[in-house]
C-alpha cells in the first residue's frame, strides 16, 4: 500500500521558524507545476492573484475575481499532496468581513484552500478575528500591497521612513495579534523584515525583504524566467543551467535553504 505523504501544515511552518530552517514558497496556478514544485521540494504553493498578470495579461491584480480564484486554487489542490496550500482572497472580497467570510468559504470548500492571504494591516484586524473564529487560518500581508497599487502610486519599496517602518511593524503585530499564522512582506528594507520577524511569534515569508526572513516566495513566471515583461528587481530567474524545471525549482528550494538567496543584489535597499 503506498505511504501516505505525510502534510506541511501551519504547525510545521512554525517548527521551521523554531528551528530556523527557512521556508521555500512559490506561487502556483495550476495542477501539473504543483505537482512538479512538490517533488522539488517547495513546502508552500500560493495561488496568488498574480495570476491576473502573469496568466491573464492584466497590467495588475485587480480584475482576478473570486470565481477564477476557486477554480484555479482547485485546479492547483488536485496537483498538490502535501505542500500547505494557500490561497489570496482578490480584490475587495475582505472589503467587509462577511464578504471575506463568504469568499473564504468558497476558496476552501470549493478550491480546497488550507489557509486563505490577504492585504492589509491594523484595518483589517477584525477581519481576520472572524475569520480565524470560524476555523479560518490566515496568512496576512504587509509592504507593498499590489491590490493598492492606485493608492501607492506604483510598484515602490515600502517602510523606508520612520513612520513607514513603525506602521508596518504596528500592523504586523496586530495581525498576529487577531490570529493570523503567518505574514507575507513584500517590499521592506531588509533590516525591517529581520526586525519583524525576529518580533514575531509567527513565520515571517519574504519577497523582496533580504534574507533574514523565516522564508522567501517568488512568482513562479519569475523563478523560471517565463513572464515575457521586465521581472522583479527582487526576483532570480534559475532556469539557465538547469535541464529541467524540477531541477531549477529544486535550485531555488537549495538557496532559499542555504541563504543563498536572496542575495545582495536581490535586496537593493
Amino acid at each position: 500500500m503506498a505511504k501516505t505523504p505525510t502534510q506541511i501544515g501551519i504547525s510545521t511552518l512554525a517548527a521551521m521558524k523554531q528551528r530556523r530552517e527557512p521556508i521555500a514558497c512559490l506561487t502556483c496556478y495550476e495542477a501539473s507545476f504543483a505537482q512538479l514544485l512538490e517533488r522539488a521540494g517547495v513546502e508552500v504553493l500560493l495561488v496568488g492573484d498574480t495570476l491576473g498578470m502573469v496568466v491573464q495579461g492584466h497590467d495588475t491584480t485587480l480584475p482576478v475575481t473570486i470565481e477564477q480564484m476557486t477554480y484555479h486554487t482547485a485546479c492547483v489542490a488536485r496537483g498538490r499532496q502535501r505542500a500547505l496550500l494557500i490561497a489570496d482572497l482578490p480584490f475587495l472580497a475582505a472589503a467587509t468581513p462577511e464578504r471575506a467570510l463568504a469568499a473564504a468559504g468558497r476558496l476552501m470548500q470549493e478550491g480546497g484552500a488550507q489557509m486563505v492571504k490577504l492585504e492589509g494591516g491594523s484595518a483589517i484586524r477584525e477581519t481576520v478575528r472572524q475569520l480565524t473564529a470560524q476555523g479560518v487560518p490566515v496568512c496576512g500581508h504587509l509592504g507593498l500591497l499590489p491590490q493598492s497599487i492606485h493608492r501607492l502610486g506604483g510598484y515602490r519599496y515600502q517602510g523606508r521612513d520612520h513612520a513607514g517602518a513603525d506602521a508596518i511593524r504596528h500592523d504586523a503585530l496586530a495581525l498576529q495579534a487577531a490570529g493570523a499564522g503567518l505574514l507575507v512582506l513584500e517590499c521592506v528594507p531588509a533590516a525591517l523584515a529581520q526586525e519583524i520577524s525576529l518580533m514575531l511569534e509567527i513565520p515571517v515569508i519574504g519577497i523582496g525583504a533580504g534574507v533574514e526572513t523565516d522564508g522567501q516566495v517568488l512568482v513562479l513566471h519569475d523563478a523560471l524566467g517565463l513572464y515575457p515583461h521586465r521581472s522583479p528587481s527582487f526576483s532570480r530567474n534559475f532556469l539557465p543551467g538547469h535541464e529541467s524545471v524540477v531541477d531549477a525549482i529544486g535550485a531555488y528550494v537549495q538557496a532559499v535553504k542555504s541563504r543563498t538567496f536572496p542575495a545582495a543584489e536581490h535586496s537593493p535597499i
